[in-house]
């Protein structure tokens, strides 16, 4: 049975985060969570705390000392799941903004579809949001666009957050040569997944505006992404050194 593992990062999620636990652990086949809390003062690591007395075996925690930032959160994740074997790794949010339904769809996008990395896309079906105020829609929107058009890269929601990723994408990257930190990230990976000649595949999704919770977006995560794509068109995205050298 292929071992399947969703992060989580989480900063002030108290409100949200033992309901999407739960809704995952709801889904067929077996899902394992792994929450990466940056030192929530709101008591969100303990609410995961009480919730892994029910789930020891398949509810992990990292605790962070502060707000290190989403890209370090999940690189820091995706080393924790190769050091424990998953095969299939995901992203995703923990305030309902994703459907935890289609971890389903995004999971057979790569076991049946062919995708070595499956995008949940608000944007390859026209833009599916909800809930979202106009000018941050047209924000997100065209600075997928932007993307598309600087990078070269044929995928039309540049900046989502939730993924799946086979393993061996995440062995082949060079993870240390992550170089951005916000929403960059999101970029970043999908762009060296792209360079190292993985398949990705959209699956179109409906994203939902958090309901419970405050929004962590800032301006400045887009003026990192905006500098950042240009920096990245210039670098040459290159395997794990060690990987390339036999090591795991």
């Amino acid at each position: 049975m292929d071992k399947k593992l969703v992060i989580i990062p989480t900063y002030n999620e108290k409100e949200n985060i033992q309901a999407i636990i739960a809704a995952v652990f709801a889904l067929p086949g077996v899902f394992h969570v792994l929450v990466i809390d940056d030192g929530s003062p709101d008591g969100t690591a303990a609410l995961v705390k009480e919730a892994q007395k029910e789930n020891p075996d398949t509810l992990h925690l990292i605790e962070r000392s502060g707000k290190l930032g989403l890209g370090t959160a999940y690189l820091t994740g995706f080393r924790w799941a190769l050091d424990h074997g998953y095969d299939y790794i995901f992203e995703m949010d923990a305030d309902f903004s994703h459907n935890p339904q289609d971890l389903l769809r995004l999971y057979q996008a790569c076991t049946e579809g062919g995708a070595q990395l499956a995008v949940g896309s608000r944007y390859c079906n026209g833009v599916s949001v909800i809930d979202w105020p106009i000018g941050r829609i047209i924000m997100s929107y065209f600075a997928s666009g932007y993307v598309r058009t600087v990078l070269g890269m044929r995928v039309y929601d540049t900046t989502a957050g939730f993924v799946c990723y086979k393993r061996e994408v995440l062995e082949t990257m060079d993870l240390d040569a992550v170089k951005m930190k916000g929403y960059g990230f999101q970029i970043e990976m999908k762009y060296s997944a792209w360079k190292l000649g993985f398949t990705i595949k959209e699956v179109p999704i409906v994203f939902t505006n958090r309901q419970k919770g405050t929004s962590k977006m800032s301006g400045g995560i887009f003026g990192e992404a905006f500098w950042g794509v240009m920096a990245l068109k210039l670098r040459k995205i290159t395997p794990n050194p060690h990987r390339a050298q036999g090591e795991s």
